[in-house]
């Protein structure tokens, strides 16, 4: 009797004191394409929270309690980095107090530090507007981008949670496979869109147009994150006179006032792309987000040369 309640005592403090290695690792994503990627090489050894949605100014982001407390909690915070987060990110770490996520600790992980930054000003001050120091930090607009963070971040996971080591090289290698067929499918699709001159709103899609070749011959916004004076938006509008454009773009979450103001009186459409994971109906995860995004501009050409 005896020898029996102390086998299944036994039994019990060995199944508590596993259990924190068999729970899930918390991670809080500043975006909607890290918290997908995330969730794409964790799979089901991964407990994910998304802290923004397509349809939020990134740049922009209040630090409710609801994702203090997610802060609080996380053994690895994702982010893009670059500055992109930092009217928000800074305050919610400090706010938070969790040491696993601080700048510098292996739970926090910035995207853009394993990529090649577009953009990077020679300088910079307060009047040139929302300008990033480490260059554009709209990062996920190339496939070719998430690939590389892809590999870093399994990485990542694997050193914070080594029992798990082989998921995450799997399901990273699962996911690289399918992602090189992917990104060759889209080029191949895409090809008509070299070349193609659109207007952007903001500069949201830099890494989109240096993949596929398209080119921004202007921009609605007068600064990085003003939005347009009727003023400025003229003078847009007589610049495309000289140069025209086939399509006004803007992502989700920007204010399409000026975009229709501009298209409307160009007579060029004014189209609007996902940016990220969920900023339209069809964009539901990384795959179907730049499916969406280069059938949606393919429409958009076809339109332009049928007309």
């Amino acid at each position: 009797m005896l020898t029996s309640a102390f086998k299944t005592m036994t039994g019990l403090l060995l199944s508590a004191w596993a259990l924190p290695s068999m729970a899930a690792l918390q991670i809080l994503a500043c975006e909607p394409e890290w918290g997908a990627l995330a969730q794409e090489l964790g799979g089901e050894k991964v407990s994910v929270y998304v802290a923004t949605n397509a349809f939020q100014d990134p740049h922009r982001v209040q630090a409710k309690p609801s994702l203090l407390a997610k802060a609080r909690n996380a053994d690895l915070l994702v982010c893009t980095g670059a500055d992109l987060e930092i009217g928000w990110l800074p305050v919610l770490q400090q706010q938070a107090g969790n040491p696993n996520i601080q700048p510098g600790r292996p739970g926090s992980f910035e995207a853009a530090a394993f990529v090649s930054m577009l953009e990077v000003p020679a300088s910079i001050d307060r009047s040139m507007g929302d300008i990033h120091p480490g260059g554009n930090p709209h990062i996920q607009t190339d496939p070719r981008n998430i690939a590389r963070v892809a590999t870093a971040l399994a990485q990542r996971l694997a050193s914070l949670d080594p029992a798990n080591d082989g998921t995450y090289r799997a399901n990273h290698q699962k996911f690289a496979d399918r992602w090189r067929t992917a990104i060759a499918d889209w080029e191949k699709r895409a090809a008509p869109l070299k070349g193609l001159p659109v207007v952007v709103h903001h500069r949201s899609f830099a890494y989109l147009e240096n993949w596929l070749g398209i080119r921004a011959v202007a921009q609605i916004e007068p600064k990085p994150g003003v939005e347009p004076t009727t003023a400025h938006l003229s003078e847009v509008l007589a610049r495309l006179q000289s140069q025209p454009a086939k399509a006004v773009v803007r992502a989700a979450y920007n204010d399409g006032r000026g975009s229709d103001w501009l298209a409307e009186r160009a007579h060029i459409p004014a189209v609007v792309l996902p940016f990220t994971v969920g900023g339209t109906e069809r964009a539901k995860d990384l795959f179907s987000l730049f499916d969406d995004t280069i059938h949606t501009l393919l429409t958009v050409l076809q339109r332009v040369n049928a007309s």
